[in-house]
């Protein structure tokens, strides 16, 4: 017995020490060449002499001598893997995290026994299209924090993947993937562990992660534009979730109520993205969160009291500072309009704090009552909130052309104050609630809408399902009954005096809305614009009624004059045939879609457009939220300055248009869009920064640009918001200067013009900052801050500079511009440093520091500044400005005179109308050679 044992052992013995696989010690001394400095660290001797599955360290074998596991974690080890490892097809366990391994990653394709494989924190550089192919029995992975695929922009997770259905854990972080998250890795029902941080990906989370059983869920910090986006409806739905990691990214809408479901969740970040609304008060009862991070957010209403040792909240638009303080009745019974109607960004911008009287578009107040509220055309989705019955002294509301659907809350009929409630142009249905007759309610144009609630008596002014009153809009009055055969009005522009001949010509070259045959309404409204009579002395724009048959009449008494100050109405414009059609705009747009923002700004928003041949335009709108007699004025300032001003340095305008509500500029559009964007945020949007021969080039621009507008036009300009922001760039990074709406006329030069104050806090002269007086030497003084702002590539003024002093960039440059250490080291770190660059930017930053001195009178004016730069840059001799014809453009020419092919438009027309330019003799004028490559973007203030 005892002699049998002491067999069995012995054969044991023999069998743990088989020999190593031939194949497998083929592998081992390729890795073992492959490690630069393995000998020294792993002690691993000569494999010809040597049995590594007995001797080396760190190798594990089955009894078959098949290497089943190598743990080589925190060695040490320099070098590469083998491209003969994948032959380790026998490998379950392999760990080789946190060494200096590099070069490319081998494939593991056909390694169908690995069930763990550690390679994170190396240098892996490539990583191959099959690396993952046949690994069936993989439980672990992680590759965290390798730069894969970096020089060929990345990669995405193959479809491979998905062959290991039992795979548990799969981390990617920091491994440069891109795209979007796949589909198949919802699906994977044993995957508890997803990290993907700090990569490239995009869009949003798969609708096949619903229900998912991930307990961690690592998406945070994607770099790059865009990032992950999309709802969280989804997270709510994993009620195994423990860990969510989803900040730094563009995730948007509201935090779902339902995240109360994921009773796990103990570990929950969601900060810098773009979520909004109210924050479920379910949180506060999840006794389980130890850490909750909302911060950076769009987030309203009351601050949530939730109970997590770990809990921030900040720079949201919450109504109070601390936890568990309620807002106001007013604020919350608009918070809650505000969710029905899906959070559209431009009203989360504005609807935030605890007072909804101080700056929240669309509402007006008096005695601190919300009296009004104002969203025509908005965009607005969703149904009407029954909230709205909670604002007691409301007595207009005004929400014409959204798209809402639902029905009209019967909350509104206990408005006590209500007098106007006009819904036309939505998608609502009936019945109506019973309203008292003194309330004018409108709900023409909602083609569902059934008829009126039994009971209800409208008024005889109250236009119901019965009446067959069109809407009202802002800015138009109803129709007296005995005109109402009377449907288009007449625009009449200024035709100065010196070119009545030119102005008799182009009479008949108009723009003319009529009705598309057959498919339009007996009373479709058409618009025709001519030139203003020779014989008319005042400077009015006067409003003609025209019947169906295109006969019209006149009368002064419809007449508005361009001074008036009330929103309503049209501002007069000495412009000539400058005014397009704003059917013709909607289509370039593609009715001004999202997709197509510019940018935005305390104006509107400005928009891409693309005309029917092609021409490439940007088109600035007016929201309606911020009509008042100051953006008119800007309005009209804008169009008045550029279409008496030509300069290849000055932005052109090439039309505009004033139709009920709409007031919209065109210009030519700068496809490289604003300097800021190339000196601030070139990382986040992915773009080469700036070299100095190119900010050379763009200082030189803009002081030609502001010289001309000081000096060589017909008339002084004074800018009054020169900055960074409103300096565009075209396809070439020729400068080009933009936004004229604040711009003074200085009738005697340089004389000093007293003036609201205007601009932009950072690049105000001192000067005028105080006393409100300003001359062309603020100009310059703005001109000097964007110098800086070139050489440094920091912005005028950021409160966030962790040294105070550096904070408002003009004072601290001019203290440290004489220092050349201080001054090297203020140099935007994008930029070369030769010696023949700092002797450039040195010049560069004593003019900077001439054009910001305190007093006004010891700075230069612009021409001093034009001569500094000429001899700085390439030689670039500017075409004589009366013969330039900008690429065979004439930039005095209205742009309705300017393209060719827009009869065609009637074919892509919606609204029943066609458009028709045609001169005197029926032709079309035709389009400048050129035309299309020309233009070039307003961004959006």
């Amino acid at each position: 017995m005892a002699a049998l044992f002491l067999l069995l052992l012995h054969l044991l013995l023999h069998v743990s020490h088989a020999a190593i696989n031939p194949g497998d010690l083929s592998v081992l001394q390729d890795l073992r060449r492959s490690l630069t400095n393995a000998d020294a660290l792993l002690g691993w001797g000569d494999p010809n002499a040597a049995d590594p599955c007995a001797q080396w360290p760190h190798i594990s074998c089955d009894r078959a001598g098949r290497v089943n596991n190598i743990d080589l974690k925190n060695a040490g080890l320099a070098g590469t893997l083998p491209s003969t490892f994948a032959a380790l097809d026998a490998l379950q366990d392999l760990s080789l995290q946190n060494n200096n391994l590099s070069g490319d990653l081998p494939s593991f394709r056909g390694m169908a026994s690995l069930r763990h494989a550690f390679l994170n924190n190396n240098s892996f550089r490539s990583i191959p299209a099959d690396f993952f192919s046949g690994l069936t029995s993989l439980l672990v992975i992680s590759l965290d924090q390798n730069p894969l695929n970096v020089s060929s922009g990345g990669w995405t997770i193959p479809a491979d993947v998905a062959a290991a259905q039992q795979l548990q854990s799969l981390s990617l972080n920091g491994c440069n993937l891109t795209g979007a998250i796949p589909d198949f890795l919802g699906a994977m029902n044993s995957l508890q562990e997803l990290k993907l941080a700090y990569n490239a990906l995009s869009g949003p989370i798969p609708s096949t992660f619903n229900a998912s059983g991930l307990q961690t869920l690592w998406l945070n910090n994607q770099h790059g534009v865009p990032k992950l986006s999309g709802t969280l409806d989804l997270i709510a739905t994993m009620p195994n979730l423990e860990q969510a990691w989803l900040h730094g990214n563009d995730f948007s809408g509201p935090i779902p109520d339902s995240i109360a479901d994921c009773k796990r969740l103990s570990d929950l970040c969601l900060n810098s993205n773009q979520l909004v609304g109210l924050v479920p008060p379910a949180l506060e009862s999840m006794a389980g969160l130890k850490s909750v991070q909302l911060d950076n957010n769009n987030l309203l209403g009351p601050v949530p009291a939730i109970k997590a040792p770990k809990y921030t909240y900040s720079q949201n638009g919450f109504c109070a500072d601390k936890p568990g303080v309620a807002c106001s009745p007013q604020v919350m019974a608009l918070l809650h309009f505000l969710a029905e109607v899906d959070y559209p960004k431009r009203l989360v911008a504005s609807w935030s704090g605890n007072n909804s009287c101080v700056d929240w578009l669309g509402i007006s107040c008096v005695a601190g009552n919300v009296t009004m509220l104002n969203l025509p055309e908005y965009g607005l989705n969703g149904t009407i909130s029954d909230s709205l019955g909670n604002l007691s002294e409301l007595s207009d509301i005004n929400l014409i052309g959204n798209n809402l659907t639902g029905h009209v809350p019967d909350s509104l009929t206990s408005l006590r104050l209500l007098q106007k409630l006009d819904l036309s142009g939505n998608d609502l249905t009936g019945p109506l609630p019973t309203f008292s007759p003194s309330v004018k309610v409108n709900v023409t144009g909602n083609l569902n809408f059934n008829g009126t609630a039994p009971g209800s008596a409208p008024s005889k002014d109250t236009p119901g399902s019965s009446s067959s009153r069109a809407p009202t809009l802002p800015g138009q009055g109803v129709l007296p009954e005995n005109k109402k055969k009377r449907s288009a009005v007449v625009l009449a522009t200024t035709i100065p005096v010196a070119v009545s001949v030119v102005a008799l010509a182009s009479v008949c070259a108009v723009l003319i809305f009529r009705k598309k045959r057959g498919s339009v309404p007996p009373n479709a409204a058409s618009v025709v614009v001519h030139p203003h009579e020779n014989s008319d002395p005042d400077n009015l724009v006067k409003i003609v009624m025209v019947d169906n048959d295109g006969n019209g009449s006149s009368t002064q008494g419809n007449t508005l004059s361009g001074s008036s100050s009330r929103a309503s109405d049209v501002h007069m414009i000495d412009t000539g045939n400058f005014v397009i059609a704003v059917q013709v705009l909607r289509g370039a747009t593609k009715n001004f879609t999202q997709d197509n923002v510019l940018g935005r700004g305390g104006f509107g928003v400005v928009y891409k457009g693309e005309l029917h041949d092609g021409t490439m335009i940007a088109v600035k709108r007016m929201e309606a939220a911020v009509i008042s007699n100051k953006a008119l004025d800007e309005f009209q300032a804008e169009i008045a300055i550029l279409t008496k001003v030509r300069h290849r340095n000055l932005v052109s305008i090439l039309g505009y248009s004033i139709e009920g509500n709409e007031r919209l500029l065109v210009y030519e559009y700068m496809s490289n869009g604003a300097l800021s964007k190339h000196l601030f945020q070139w990382k986040q949007f992915e773009l080469e920064p700036l070299s100095w021969k190119k900010r050379l080039n763009i200082a030189l621009d803009v002081a030609r640009g502001m010289e001309y507008l000081h000096n060589l036009a017909h008339q002084c300009y004074i800018h009054r918001d020169l900055k960074s922001a409103n300096i565009l760039l075209g396809d070439d990074f020729r400068a080009k200067v933009s936004d004229f709406g604040l711009v003074k006329h200085a009738p005697d030069g340089n004389f000093s013009v007293a003036t609201r104050l205007a601009g932009t806090f950072g690049y105000l002269a001192p000067e005028y900052a105080v006393t409100g007086k300003i001359t062309t030497k603020a100009d310059v003084f703005s001109f000097g801050v964007v110098l800086m702002e070139l050489i440094t590539g920091m912005t005028a003024i950021d409160e966030s500079r962790l040294e105070e002093e550096t904070r408002y960039l003009a004072s601290w440059f001019c203290q440290i511009r004489k220092d050349e250490d201080r001054l090297r080291a203020a140099i935007d770190p994008t930029l070369d440093q030769s010696d023949e660059t700092f002797e450039s930017i040195s010049v560069i930053a004593e003019l900077a520091g001439h054009c910001t001195s305190r007093e006004p009178t010891q700075r230069p004016d612009m021409g001093h500044a034009v001569n500094v730069l000429v001899p700085m840059v390439e030689k670039w001799k500017p075409v004589n400005d009366e013969t330039e014809d900008y690429m065979g453009i004439d930039l005095h020419q209205p742009l309705l005179q300017m393209v060719k092919g827009w009869q065609d438009a009637e074919a892509s027309m919606t609204d029943g109308s066609i458009l028709s330019l045609e001169d005197s003799k029926g032709s079309i004028p035709a389009r400048p050679a050129g035309f299309a490559e020309s233009f070039t973007s307003a961004d959006g203030r």
